[in-house]
């Protein structure tokens, strides 16, 4: 077995820590995030510092970084001026539009239209969401902390969820993930689909010990 390396992320620069961490941190879901300026343009972009960290309030949290001058991106503005933004959920369809809202786009254009990417109207937000994510997470900005020069968390509770027919069991609330398809972030221009599952059941003490000749 080769020797275990260790990493003083303290020694390593902003790039470097952001190389190691997002190729070892994987796959992490991406939040394409709708949000609606003051003047009114919706703004499309994608982040995978993302993830859900609480059913009880159901809460988000988004990691968005700064533009290269040091400015606040689109996304962050927007969602802290309205205090309303969606998570739209990616899936293999969706996979290459993501992409393409990667773009720098000036704040004055839209995405969407720009793409041609259909929305339709938010229900519990006054914010779209893409009319082909398999899933969109319409939220509120519960708060957003700054966490150095270049970074903000935006938090958000989800006030409602929609979702393509056919993923969700009403009656159970199951997932079909054949039908779902979801996509994951690797690092650099690598994503993952997620064909190949596996089932682990997770045992009580009780049956652990029965397991393991503990009687």
């Amino acid at each position: 077995m080769s020797a275990r390396l260790d990493f003083d992320l303290s020694k390593l620069k902003p790039q470097e820590r952001y190389k190691l961490l997002i190729g070892l941190v994987v796959p992490r879901p991406i939040a394409l995030v709708t949000t609606v300026s003051k003047a009114g343009v919706v703004n499309t972009a994608p982040f995978s510092f993302f993830n859900m960290f609480s059913e009880d309030p159901p809460l988000v949290v988004i990691g968005v970084d700064a533009r290269d001058d040091g400015s606040m991106k689109d996304s962050a503005r927007n969602a802290r001026d309205t205090g309303m933004f969606v998570v739209n959920l990616v899936d293999e369809p969706l996979a290459v539009a993501m992409n393409d809202c990667a773009v720098d786009f000036p704040p004055d254009v839209s995405e969407t239209g720009t793409l041609g990417l259909p929305t339709e109207p938010g229900i519990h937000v006054p914010v779209p969401h893409l009319a082909d994510a398999p899933a969109a997470l319409e939220c509120r900005k519960m708060m957003m902390i700054n966490i150095g020069p270049n970074r903000e968390l935006l938090i958000g509770e989800v006030l409602g969820v929609r979702a393509r027919g056919g993923i969700v069991d009403p009656a159970t609330l199951r997932i079909d993930f054949d039908a779902y398809k979801p996509v994951g972030r690797l690092a650099g221009s690598l994503y993952a689909r997620q064909h190949d599952r596996f089932a682990l059941k997770r045992q009580s003490f009780e049956e652990w010990k029965r397991g393991n000749g503990g009687g």
